[in-house]
């Protein structure tokens, strides 16, 4: 017997047009806790029990289907994000990637500029990742740095 939680994600895929076998199920409940972008180790580690295969074929198909957006970060690694799309138009948002600590999150409250193309060019898509430190990853250096000053005294 499905739990209501399973249910409400067999409606989910249903409505995206993805057929609910239980490893995508199993996957989507895993994509779906996470906060912050994440890679396909990622995915491996929370599920050690299923092979690698699946989960990146259950990745792919969920971002083909718009549940899933991918970030190119420059990390070298393929990031994935849950989309919050409105009728399969992607809400084109900023992404932020720490320097620190390599995590990659959505800021979605911030929109991607709109940029000017010169005559005879349409966009299709487009990526925004801005780099820097992550608040977590700057408390912990100004934390860091006040206790090296604290001990120097």
């Amino acid at each position: 017997m499905l739990i209501m939680m399973d249910e409400g994600i067999i409606e989910h895929l249903q409505e995206h047009g993805v057929k609910p076998t239980s490893v995508r199920i199993l996957v989507w409940k895993e994509c779906s806790r996470s906060h912050k972008a994440f890679t396909l180790q990622d995915m491996e580690e929370r599920m050690p029990q299923m092979d690698r295969s699946s989960i990146f074929r259950a990745l792919r198909l969920f971002t083909e289907h718009h549940l899933l957006h991918e970030i190119d970060d420059g990390t070298g690694f393929q990031k994935y994000c849950v989309c919050r799309c409105v009728d399969d138009h992607h809400l084109n948002h900023i992404h932020f990637t720490c320097r620190k600590c390599g995590r990659t999150y959505c800021l979605e409250e911030y929109a991607i500029p709109v940029v000017a193309l010169p005559d005879g060019y349409e966009m299709e898509e487009a990526e925004y990742v801005v780099k820097g430190v992550c608040p977590s990853c700057k408390w912990c250096f100004c934390v860091i740095k006040h206790l090296k000053n604290r001990l120097r005294r």
